[in-house]
C-alpha cells in the first residue's frame, strides 16, 4: 500500500499510515475477496504494508492462497500458538484473536488502516497492545474501484447472464396474454410475478451466475423500492424488472433493469407511460453522454433531476413530503463489482470522481402511483475518455411476439 498522509486532528500533526489490516472470510468480506480472488469460509487475516503482502491462515488454505497470491508471505496460525491456546482452554474466539495480534507483532504493525467493519472484539484487542487502527473506508474502497483482469470479466460475464435472464423473462411475457379481468394470462391461469421470477433465475444460473430469491418482477399492483413484487400481473401497464446475478467463480455481480408493457394501455395510461419512456430514455443516454474520470456522481444525477425537474416532476431534491415515492425518487445508480452495491454513489452522497475502471450501473426512472413505474438499467465501464455500455439488450417496452 502506498503511503498516506493523515492530518492528527488534535494535534495537527502529519503523520504516515503504510499499513492496511482486513480480517474476516472471502465469502462475506468484499475488501477481503479483492485481495484474495478466492472462496475462502474460514477467517483470516491479510496485511499489507509498504507493499508487502502477509496472509495469516490455516494450513488447509496455504496451497491456494499460494498460487492466487505466489509473492505473498503465508503464515500459519499454528505457528502463532493456537494449538496451545485451545488446549489451555480459552474459547474459538479468543484464541484466533490472540494468534492475531500476535502475528500482527510479528509483522512490525504499530499503525494501520481498517474498513469499518472490521470485527470490533479484533480491534479492542489489538489496541490494548498499543496498534493505531484508522477507520478509512474510502481507502479501502478505493483499491477495487478500477475493476480488471479476473473481476471484470465476471462483471462481464454476470451481465451476459443477466441478459440470458432478462431474455427468459421476456420471452414469458411475450407468450402471455391479456385477459378480460385486466391481468395477463398464460395457458388458462394469470401470469404470476413469481412464474417470470423463477424463469429468470433459471437462465440466469445456466450461465453460472444464480440471482438471488428477491430479484424484482414488480408492477403497479405490487411492489415498490426493492420490494421484489408478487402476484398476478397487470395489462397494459408497465412491469419493471430488475434483476441482478452473481458470477460464482469471481464473486462478482451484474444489475440491469428493463420495463414491458403486455397488452394496449388504457387510454388514461398510454400518454403518460410514453412520455415517460421518453425522458427515462433521455436521461439513461445523458447520463452516460457525460461519464468520464474526474465527473462526480453527484454531478451525473443532479443533471438526471435537472431533465426530470423541468418536465414537472418531482425529484428526491425537490420532494418535501417523507416517504415520497412519485416521480424520482432513488439515487441514478452505484458502482458493481464484487458487492452489488459499492462506490462510487451517484446521488446525494455521491462526492467521489470517478475514475477509469469503475463499473456503474445506471438506473433512473419515474414513478407513478397509478400508472406504474418506467425504469431502465444499464451497465457500463468507465474508460480514459467516456464509457463503454457492457449491457446488450433492447429497451422496447412491448416484448416481441
Amino acid at each position: 500500500m502506498t503511503q498516506r498522509e493523515r492530518i492528527e486532528p488534535a494535534a495537527g500533526r502529519v503523520c504516515r499510515v503504510r499499513a492496511l489490516l482486513l480480517f474476516g472470510d472471502t465469502e462475506r468480506s468484499a475488501a477481503l475477496r479483492h485481495e484474495i480472488p478466492l472462496a475462502i469460509m474460514d477467517p483470516l487475516l491479510f496485511a499489507e504494508v509498504d507493499g508487502r503482502r502477509v496472509v495469516l491462515t490455516s494450513n488447509l488454505e496455504r496451497e491456494r492462497v499460494t498460487r492466487a497470491l505466489p509473492d505473498a508471505e503465508l503464515l500459519d496460525y499454528f505457528a502463532f500458538g493456537l494449538k496451545e491456546l485451545f488446549t489451555s482452554g480459552m474459547s474459538w474466539h479468543e484464541a484466533h484473536r490472540e494468534a492475531v495480534a500476535r502475528a500482527v507483532r510479528e509483522i512490525g504493525i504499530d499503525e494501520a488502516i481498517v474498513p469499518g467493519d472490521f470485527p470490533l472484539a479484533l480491534g479492542d484487542r489489538l489496541r490494548a497492545d498499543g496498534i493505531a487502527l484508522i477507520v478509512d473506508d474510502d481507502a479501502v474502497e478505493f483499491r477495487r474501484r478500477a475493476k480488471a483482469g479476473v473481476e471484470l470479466e465476471g462483471i462481464r460475464a454476470a451481465q451476459r447472464a443477466a441478459e440470458a435472464g432478462m431474455s427468459a423473462a421476456r420471452a414469458l411475457l411475450a407468450r402471455a396474454h391479456p385477459g378480460g379481468d385486466g391481468y395477463l394470462h398464460r395457458d388458462g391461469e394469470r401470469l404470476l410475478a413469481e412464474d417470470v421470477r423463477a424463469a429468470l433465475r433459471g437462465a440466469c444460473a445456466e450461465y453460472g451466475a444464480p440471482c438471488p430469491p428477491d430479484v424484482i418482477v414488480s408492477s403497479p399492483l405490487s411492489g415498490y423500492g426493492h420490494d421484489p413484487g408478487s402476484g398476478p400481473l397487470p395489462s397494459g401497464r408497465p412491469i419493471v424488472i430488475d434483476l441482478w446475478p452473481r458470477h460464482e467463480a469471481s464473486a462478482c455481480w451484474a444489475d440491469m433493469t428493463r420495463t414491458f408493457v403486455v397488452g394496449e394501455p388504457a387510454p388514461q395510461h398510454a400518454a403518460p407511460i410514453a412520455e415517460r419512456e421518453r425522458l427515462v430514455r433521455t436521461a439513461l443516454e445523458q447520463a452516460k453522454a457525460a461519464i468520464r474520470p474526474g465527473i462526480t456522481g453527484r454531478e451525473l444525477y443532479d443533471q438526471t433531476c435537472d431533465l426530470f425537474e423541468s418536465a414537472g416532476y418531482l425529484t428526491q431534491r425537490t420532494a418535501t413530503r417523507e416517504g415520497e415515492i412519485e416521480g424520482f425518487q432513488f439515487s441514478l445508480g452505484h458502482g458493481v463489482g464484487i458487492e452489488v452495491h459499492e462506490s462510487p454513489g451517484l446521488g446525494l452522497a455521491g462526492r467521489d470522481a470517478l475514475v477509469a475502471g469503475d463499473v456503474l450501473a445506471i438506473e433512473p426512472g419515474l414513478s407513478d402511483s397509478r400508472v406504474g413505474q418506467v425504469r431502465f438499467e444499464d451497465l457500463v465501464l468507465v474508460t480514459e475518455h467516456g464509457c463503454e455500455t457492457l449491457t446488450r439488450f433492447p429497451y422496447d417496452l412491448a416484448p416481441p411476439t
